[in-house]
């Protein structure tokens, strides 16, 4: 049994956009939306979002839940210490980093007799040496160590030392784990006057970690503590944003999205790029607005509020035309205009989509409203030819894409995809013509970016190292360190090659769907012209009198300049594009 295509689009579009913010050092966007099916928009109308330009992707994959190391009972006790303890903990004081970290591993591994307490006590020194000799990887695997065990001896302190590492290492390195290990309690032993940009840190870093276990509710509790003070006091918000999208609560989601406005406007600190981090606010507004404008009625059918969608359509408008964001902006708002019937907007943003000016512009979807919206005026021969040319240009396309990939079909091909990933960046990689755009705008997204970065950490770190004295070189202390480093570089790549594998698939997944929806919609067509269409869809077409509205006419602050085949910069997005309807009704 077939289903108003109306119902269809809401159902499979309710999820709110998939955001992912981008502020100094964290990802986080949203893509997609609900949509409103425009009157008699055929089957297969795809879901809203799916836009091209800059990927800003918000929502973390999801990693079960961390459980709590067992507490094996209280800490042990640090005794007498041998005299090489004591020599090694002598040379920690002088700040003699190389020799003391020699020393200490001597302690740490047992090979000077010393009890288990004072071992602990080595381990924790150990790895504050080598985090002062700038071996940040390897003295992360230490603390690592210290924090899956809550009766370690240096367990509360070495929060201290994550929440260093959090700036030392990109987040790919992954410290907000590690940071999931402690509780609000421990946290609140920082809130004094002296760390109390620590406090804020770690409330942060914890509240990152609850949302990526979608524990939206202690991480909102968590954001909250975060100060107006603190340099995280905007990527707080903007989680608290986001986790509030997650929970379906468009209110308070806003708001937060409004502070950030708000404390950026009142210079803030911790913003590296101001006008980027507004834009993305007021582009976060928009969407959840967005979202939040279409509900089901008790019927199941969608209803509009008009009062929301125009907040989504006040808060897109305020990205600004230089933004990355901009064109995001422009076709996420006309799929708004699309849900209010007004078409000649809808027309107008697409128009100016396809301007000269953004020759790298990617929006397949596009192509797909267009001929929805003239579908749904009853402009059928239109529409088909819309569908004809995006078919011709889109499925050559996806075959080139589809081909690309098929050179890491199999297991183990993470390795080889980050070179590729490396290659595309570099502009080095071996791509046809006609995709090399495509394929460069998939994996162009900042969490990609950071991923590379935290290869690119490790190898400066490894040539430090080859760097060091021999003595710490070739002592067991160095071999450890190596291995630490090649194991923690071969995750990154492989990481880094599955995160950016997941993006070209996902990219060309929605190619694939927009192909899909074009042939349903000429099925519709021909059922529309044999006089077959469905009663749900044929009903809610447009007639001729409702297609007044979108006749283009001026006001008292504008004035009608036809179109002559050139774009002018300074006419890009005001374009108008009047459709009559030829429905009978």
């Amino acid at each position: 049994m077939r289903i108003s295509l109306a119902r269809k689009i809401v159902l499979t579009a309710i999820p709110l956009l998939s955001l992912a913010l981008v502020a100094p050092h964290d990802s986080y966007a949203q893509k997609g939306g609900a949509k409103k099916p425009a009157a008699g928009a055929p089957k297969g109308t795809p879901k809203p979002g799916a836009a091209g330009g800059a990927d800003i992707e918000l929502d973390e994959p999801a990693t079960p839940t961390q459980p709590k190391a067992a507490d094996n009972g209280p800490p042990p006790t640090a005794g007498q210490m041998t005299e090489p303890a004591a020599q090694a903990k002598r040379l920690f004081d002088s700040e003699k980093w190389i020799d003391a970290s020699l020393a200490l591993y001597r302690v740490y591994k047992g090979e000077t007799q010393d009890d288990e307490g004072n071992k602990q006590l080595a381990q924790y020194h150990l790895a504050i040496s080598l985090y002062r000799l700038k071996f940040y990887q390897a003295a992360y695997g230490i603390f690592s160590e210290i924090a899956d065990k809550p009766n370690h001896l240096k367990f509360n302190e070495t929060l201290l030392w994550l929440s260093k590492l959090a700036t030392d290492l990109p987040e790919p390195a992954d410290i907000v784990e590690r940071v999931g290990k402690y509780n609000d309690a421990q946290i609140e032993k920082f809130n004094n006057n002296n760390q109390r940009d620590l406090y804020w840190q770690l409330n942060y870093l914890l509240g990152r970690y609850k949302y990526r276990n979608r524990q939206y509710e202690d991480a909102l509790r968590l954001f909250t503590k975060v100060s107006r003070e603190s340099k995280y006091y905007v990527r707080a918000q903007f989680f608290s944003g986001i986790s509030n999208v997650q929970l379906r609560k468009s209110v308070p989601a806003v708001q937060s999205f409004q502070r950030i406005v708000g404390a950026i406007d009142e210079g803030v600190e911790g913003v590296d790029d101001d006008s980027r981090m507004r834009d993305l606010a007021h582009l976060s507004m928009a969407r959840t607005y967005y979202s939040a404008s279409v509900r089901l009625d008790e019927q199941g059918s969608p209803t509009i509020d008009s009062t929301k969608l125009s907040a989504a359509v006040k808060y897109w408008n305020k990205v600004d035309v230089g933004s990355e964001y901009w064109l995001d902006s422009l076709f996420e708002e006309s799929w708004a205009y699309f849900m209010a019937g007004d078409y000649a907007h809808a027309l107008g943003n697409i128009h100016t989509l396809q301007a000269p000016y953004f020759p790298n512009s990617y929006y397949p979807e596009a192509e797909v409203l267009r001929s929805v919206i003239y579908f749904a005026n009853c402009q059928y021969d239109d529409a088909e030819v819309i569908v004809a040319k995006l078919q011709t240009k889109y499925q050559p396309l996806y075959d080139e894409l589809n081909k690309v990939l098929t050179r890491f079909k199999g297991d183990g091909q993470e390795e080889a995809f980050y070179k590729f990933l490396k290659d595309v960046r570099d502009g080095k990689a071996d791509l046809p013509p006609r995709i090399k755009t495509v394929v460069e705008n998939a994996l162009s997204d900042r969490q990609l970016l950071r991923h590379l970065q935290y290869v690119q950490l490790l190898d400066d770190e490894a040539n430090r190292f080859k760097k060091a004295p021999g003595t710490f070189r070739d002592s067991p202390l160095g071999n450890d360190t190596k291995d630490a480093l090649q194991l923690a570089r071969d995750i990154a790549v492989r990481n880094a090659g599955t995160l950016a594998k997941e993006r070209y698939q996902r990219n060309l997944d929605e190619l694939n769907e927009h192909l899909r929806d074009s042939a349903k919609i000429l099925i519709d067509i021909t059922s529309a012209k044999r006089n077959q269409l469905d009663q749900a869809i044929a009903g809610s077409q447009v007639t001729a009198k409702e297609s007044e509205r979108n006749i283009v006419k001026a006001d008292d602050e504008h004035v009608i300049w036809p179109f002559d085949g050139e774009y002018w910069r300074d006419e890009l997005g005001f374009y108008r594009q009047t459709i009559t309807s030829k429905c009978g009704r």
